[in-house]
Order: structure tokens, then C-alpha cells, then sequence
């Protein structure tokens, strides 16, 4: 299936991009994308906990599965003015 994920902060960063177009397995899960992204990218793995999660503008649980179409958004914790 695919997924369009939107990146924030430290993820838009790492990756010199605002989103991503992922093939992924069907019942992939939120953290399941964040650990595929931290792989790519190794410092993203400080997020793992405390990253947030939103699926097609709602808020949801780490564990939430991704259905075909999906929008996910991650969101790190941000400081600053």
C-alpha cells in the first residue's frame, strides 16, 4: 500500500524535504514507519519515543495501523520563539 508522510522538524531535516511517498506492507503501523525512517536516517532515533503522530489529521496512538492512501504526520518535540 502506499502512504504520504508529511515531515516536521528535525524529519524535514534529515531528509531536505517536507513529505514522502512510502510502499509499505498492509497493517504497517506509526512507529513501524518511525523506525524505517530512523534507519535511513540514524539521527532520528532520539525521537522514537516522544515523536507524535497524526493520521489523516488526527492525533493517534503509536500503534495505529496505516490503511492504503494514508496520510501520516510525525511530529518531534520543538523548541524555540
Amino acid at each position: 500500500m502506499k502512504i504520504h508522510v508529511r515531515l516536521f522538524a528535525s524529519y524535514r531535516e534529515a531528509f531536505e524535504r517536507d513529505e514522502l511517498e512510502l510502499e509499505v506492507p498492509g497493517g504497517t503501523t506509526c512507529t513501524q514507519i518511525q523506525t524505517q525512517l530512523a534507519a535511513e536516517q540514524p539521527v532520528l532515533e532520539r525521537w522514537g519515543s516522544v515523536v507524535r503522530y497524526g493520521v489523516n489529521c488526527r492525533f493517534v496512538p503509536p500503534e495505529t495501523p496505516l490503511t492504503d492512501g494514508d496520510e501520516l504526520v510525525l511530529i518531534p518535540p520543538v523548541s524555540g520563539g
